[in-house]
């Protein structure tokens, strides 16, 4: 199959490696590097229990080795380590907390996830005393800019990834389906059986797939130095504190749905500054103030499948705040559904969707 992959952030890199990997596959992608993507600011984590009420993410029990595996995969095709198992240490602010902790350590199906007890290591040396400590196993964080990034220039010494914004008036000449123009960029080459649209936020934009859910939910982050000890764990309390190396560390992330570009702002600098007050005790130095899009959707879960009134086009989106540990499984029933024709989760089907009238 010929496969052309738009948008080559997480979603088109794990999309197109699908492809890659089968064998009997030419895929080519194209990329506009000048446009940030999520991939580059995220940090990557992978935690497998979320929220107040500390219940374990969507799937989990699925994603996190097919995530694992995937991940390995791609070590050894690029040479280097994506997946730094790091545990986390969480925050419990109260009694009622610690309760409802503790009730969740009980379940059989938490108890591979959740420690009784939160071991914090050195994080009492730079941080604020807390009620108590909490631990997830099982956690860690993807490099999600370094996995790109060395995919791409993997894929640009092979002359496989154009860099240029894609047009979407080219979707007939590079489907066949109206004679050669000569204006498509090379090395472009038509006709492609599938082209898939793995664009983020920027898919809101899709004249083929606007009418999905496409929310979009910027998030701000800063990249800190300090001169203390550098953790050997993550660390979430009011935000995340992820150990980056180099005495460097990740903090994040501000959530925002309305906005007007995918710039770091100067109010979201200092909530995050302010947040960093109640949390450490030491002097840091801010190194960079990173911003992006996540592209989400309405009812936050992923978006795959095929245009109602064109297979050949197909699309792979929303993987939001948790793209490290979605992406390696939703690109797997990407890949079954165009390949085999697998059905697809009702959850992450775009048939979820009300099409418009003419489709």
């Amino acid at each position: 199959m010929k496969v052309l992959i738009v948008g080559q952030g997480l979603a088109g890199t794990l999309a197109g490696y699908r492809f890659e990997r089968a064998g009997g596959h030419t895929v080519h992608y194209i990329d506009a590097p000048e446009q940030t993507a999520a991939s580059s600011v995220a940090a990557g984590i992978i935690n497998p229990i979320t929220g107040r009420r500390f219940v374990k993410s969507w799937k989990i029990d699925e994603l996190l080795p097919e995530a694992l595996s995937l991940y390995a995969e791609l070590a050894e095709l690029l040479g280097k380590d994506y997946w730094h198992p790091q545990p986390l240490i969480r925050t419990l602010y109260n009694r009622g907390d610690m309760n409802d902790w503790q009730v969740r350590t009980a379940d059989p199906g938490y108890q591979n996830y959740m420690e009784d007890r939160g071991e914090p290591g050195r994080i009492t040396e730079l941080t604020e005393p807390v009620f108590a400590y909490a631990g997830v196993r099982h956690a860690g964080r993807v490099d999600v800019a370094g996995l790109v990034a060395d995919y791409r220039a993997w894929l640009t010494q092979e002359g496989r990834v154009t860099a240029t914004i894609f047009d979407y008036g080219w979707v007939p000449e590079l489907l066949g389906g109206i004679a050669p123009s000569g204006h498509l960029p090379l090395p472009l080459s038509p006709p492609y059986q599938k082209i898939i649209f793995c664009e983020g936020w920027r898919s809101r934009g899709n004249p083929y797939f606007s009418w999905l859910g496409h929310t979009g939910n910027k998030g701000e982050v800063l990249i800190i130095r300090t001169e203390a000890p550098v953790l050997d764990r993550m660390f979430k309390h009011r935000v995340f504190l992820v150990p980056f190396g180099l005495d460097t560390y990740w903090v994040g992330a501000t959530s925002e749905n309305r906005f007007d570009n995918d710039a770091p702002s100067g109010n979201n600098g200092q909530f995050l500054r302010d947040r960093l007050a109640e949390v450490l005790t030491v002097p840091y130095e801010v190194v960079e103030h990173r911003a992006a899009v996540r592209p989400t959707s309405k009812d936050r879960r992923m978006m795959i499948g095929t245009h109602p009134a064109d297979e050949r086009l197909a699309v792979f989106n929303g993987l939001g705040t948790k793209g490290a540990s979605l992406g390696p499984l939703g690109s797997k029933w990407l890949f079954e559904l165009l390949v085999s024709g697998k059905q697809l989760l009702s959850e992450v089907d775009i048939a979820r969707f009300s099409k418009p009238s003419g489709l």
